[in-house]
Parts: C-alpha cells; sequence; structure tokens
C-alpha cells in the first residue's frame, strides 16, 4: 500500500500534486482524475460498462474531503463527487498517466472523435446525448 506524505490541489495548473512514502512524486491532472473517477457514474456496474466521459479538459476541483485515512473525495466543479480515489488508486493514475491517457484517446476516436476532440466543453457529435452514468446517485 502506498501512502502519501504530501497533497496539494494546483487549482492554476488543473493538477493534483502528490508525494508518496516511497519518494514518488506525482501531478495528476483533474481532467485524468474525472475521466478515470472510481465511481459507479464513471466506471459502470462491470466490465463493458463504462461510461465515456466528454468535454472534461477545463474540469476543476473545488475541494477534496478526506475518506478515512486511506482516500480522498475530490468535488469537481461539473458536479460530480461520488468518486472515492484510494492511495493506491491515486499511485496507479500517476505512475500509469501516459497510457491512461492513450486509452482516454483511443475509446474517443472509436466513438467518432478526431484527435484530442471530445475533451473539450461542447464538443459532443449532433444529435448525440450527454454522457452520463446509470442515473443512480452513487
Amino acid at each position: 500500500m502506498h501512502n502519501p506524505t504530501d497533497i496539494a490541489v494546483r487549482q492554476k495548473s488543473r493538477v493534483l500534486e502528490i508525494a508518496f512514502d516511497d519518494g514518488t512524486r506525482f501531478a495528476i491532472p483533474f481532467e485524468l482524475m474525472r475521466v478515470y473517477s472510481p465511481s459507479a457514474e464513471v466506471k459502470g456496474h462491470g466490465p463493458g460498462q463504462e461510461v465515456l466521459q466528454l468535454g472534461k479538459r477545463e474540469v476543476g476541483i473545488q475541494g477534496v474531503e478526506p475518506v478515512g485515512n486511506y482516500a480522498i473525495k475530490p468535488l469537481f466543479d461539473d458536479g460530480h463527487e461520488s468518486g472515492i480515489f484510494t492511495w493506491d488508486y491515486l499511485y496507479k493514475l500517476g505512475s500509469e498517466q501516459d497510457a491512461l491517457w492513450g486509452q482516454y484517446l483511443e475509446r474517443l476516436h472509436a466513438a467518432g472523435y478526431e484527435g484530442d476532440r471530445g475533451r473539450d466543453p461542447g464538443t459532443m457529435m449532433p444529435g448525440a446525448a450527454p454522457a452520463s452514468g446509470c442515473g443512480h446517485r452513487h
């Protein structure tokens, strides 16, 4: 298990800076955290149920709530507040962010977005409904 030694929310650069007890430090973009939120709203209720998150390039974090001694719950400015990010999950996001970005862009392309379109607000495909979860608040 990885334990943080320092956490800072950097509003201007839109990153969560986190240092761990093994000496590693990461700057995790808010957008990456939002599109890979461990909530049911994003992950769905099982494999293959993931909901592609669109228009999150400029998402912010209004605050962070501690969850016991093992996690944080970021309060995103788009209203998403149900993801609980454990220390190990934040370590994974930080250490694998290049691969995760690539996977996210591949999912956007598979959904019909070119380049990195789909990351900006207002880049929905004509007639498409906004990305949403199952409708349950988790």
